[in-house]
């Protein structure tokens, strides 16, 4: 592939990829089975002419190859709200990732389409809660890749013997204790984005977590990632008696013990749920929810918890989540139910990301950490968090309307 001999396309991925492996100090080259490209997502030319160098390289993907969030949402091309080149070059970057042979489920929640890869897997997936995911409750193996790289390792179906790929470096290095908190606390969704954040802010390498209830649901564990891998650099973490790689506390830590320990506290879990809101203020103006995308599961939940009501007519309700999950609660009819609530769905793409939210007069509310975190940079808003009880209640109110019951620990 270096020498040409399968084309220029082949030739200028294998070159990156040896790159990243001389600079890993990697010695071999490892085959992968899967992977997932975060390039699609429209950054400005130099994401578009890097994608049509291997287009009119004959570039094709040697691997399932499955696409992230795009800048639009395909589906719903009236919700846009940017300007038409930026629309038009987004459109084009999308139509050359798709012609290298990826598939075209813009998601940024690989792992919840049908196939996703097995325990042990050699993959390359970009998307930091992906990765977080498919290394802690997926036991895949992938480093944390980015735009290029990923569409490099799909063509050439290789990836650097580095990092989260080799054995050595899965195990965990800082154990963490929620065993304290109260159990009520450890069974409300809203707990698990807070406890994300605090482990991205406060634990470098792979956290070991004890006295999280085995029963904890793949959404709660997602959460848990996605948070911690924008607050932080976390790529992977282990939960005792849960994940795949921790039946015990031993086989998380590799047998080597812990060099480090952290024990969650009560005012740790307040600090960091304050820090996911800019505001306090009463005035709502928005309310998006699904960042990482919705899965069914939670999209019936959102349903049950509207219980037949209707948001207000001031606000906008914005719900993220892929065109798989939408097919999927389509054959139940909840996305006429979500619809007549008077939420709006999106696919493809995330709102804090793409031009979505409408002029906005007051916070917007949110139950991912995740975009708690990213918004007020990318959009320039006020984000207030809650739990997805608190953001329907305040959606349906017409004003910022918080449960903090669950966060008392008296």
């Amino acid at each position: 592939m270096l020498a040409g001999d399968e084309g220029p396309a082949a030739s200028v991925a294998m070159e990156i990829v040896l790159h990243s492996a001389r600079m890993t100090g990697a010695t071999a080259l490892l085959d992968i089975s899967n992977a997932h490209i975060d390039g699609c997502l429209y950054h400005g030319m130099a994401s578009i002419e890097f994608a049509e160098l291997l287009s009119a390289g004959g570039g094709t993907v040697r691997v399932p190859t499955t696409l992230n969030v795009s800048s639009l949402d395909l589906l719903h091309p009236d919700l846009y709200r940017g300007d038409d080149q930026t629309r038009s070059e987004a459109r084009r970057l999308m139509d050359v990732y798709v012609d290298l042979g990826c598939e075209p489920t813009w998601t940024c929640a690989p792992y919840q389409l049908p196939s996703r890869p097995g325990f042990g897997e050699h993959i390359a997936w970009a998307e930091s809660n992906a990765v977080v995911f498919a290394n802690s409750v997926l036991g895949a193996r992938t480093g944390r890749y980015g735009d290029f790289f990923d569409i490099a390792a799909a063509i050439t179906g290789r990836v650097p013997a580095a990092g989260l790929h080799l054995d050595e470096n899965r195990a965990g290095t800082t154990v963490v204790d929620v065993g304290r908190l109260p159990p009520t606390l450890l069974e409300t969704d809203a707990f698990y984005p807070v406890l994300g954040h605090l482990l991205g802010k406060n634990v470098s390498g792979i956290p070991a977590l004890v006295g999280i209830p085995p029963s904890v649901t793949e959404d709660r564990l997602k959460a848990v990632g996605a948070a911690a891998a924008s607050s932080g650099d976390l790529a992977m973490f282990h939960v005792v008696a849960v994940t795949p790689e921790a039946p015990t506390l031993e086989s998380a830590l590799g047998g080597r013990g812990s060099r480090k320990e952290l024990l969650v506290t009560a005012e740790m879990v307040t600090t960091a749920r304050k820090e996911l809101s800019t505001t306090g203020d009463d005035s709502l103006g928005a309310v998006s929810l699904g960042t990482p995308h919705y899965s069914a599961t939670e999209l019936r939940r959102l349903v049950d918890i509207l219980d037949g009501r209707r948001i207000s007519d001031r606000i906008d309700c914005f719900v993220s989540t892929s065109r798989d999950t939408l097919g999927e609660i389509e054959a139940d009819r909840l996305d006429i139910h979500l619809s007549d609530a008077g939420i709006e769905l999106v696919v493809d793409t995330c709102t804090y990301v793409t031009p979505i939210l409408r002029d906005v007069d007051g916070a917007v509310m949110t139950d991912s950490a995740k975009w708690a975190y990213y918004a007020p940079g990318n959009l320039g808003v006020d984000v207030v968090f809650g739990s997805v009880e608190d953001c329907v209640e305040s959606a349906v109110a017409g004003e910022i309307r918080r449960d903090e019951g669950i966060w008392r620990y008296g």
